[in-house]
């Protein structure tokens, strides 16, 4: 399972990638909270609920690198199906692709799980 991630970066990078997953994930759920309110936009309700979805991993640093991805691809859908204007969408993607390559960060549920364990021999 850890072939799955690249890195479980710690200090500065590990504080930025924690900054990265919670703006991603909460603009994820944002997405999904009004797709819930606007029923006119039925078009795109089901992208982005799994998108919201993908942004409650995303929140708590689990299944980092699927999660990214599904919002990516799910952001690249809503991109060509919406008739509004893409750019949040498209930010939501890239963001969601550059998790999905980098990783977690130490700061995640993924991190505690995968992460690389200390063997102390005495």
């Amino acid at each position: 399972m850890q072939r799955l991630f690249s890195s479980f970066a710690g200090g500065w990078p590990g504080v930025g990638l924690l900054f990265q997953r919670l703006m991603t994930g909460t603009a994820l759920l944002i997405c999904g909270v009004f797709a819930l309110s606007d029923r006119s936009q039925s078009a795109s309700f089901a992208p982005s609920m799994i998108g919201a979805a993908a942004g409650i991993l995303l929140l708590l640093g689990l299944w980092t690198p699927v999660a990214g991805t599904l919002s990516a691809v799910v952001e690249t859908w809503i991109v060509f199906s919406h008739s509004s204007n893409p750019l949040i969408s498209i930010m939501l993607a890239i963001l969601g692709a550059t998790l999905a390559m980098i990783g977690p960060g130490a700061w995640s549920i993924d991190a505690r799980l995968f992460g690389r364990k200390h063997i102390d021999t005495r």
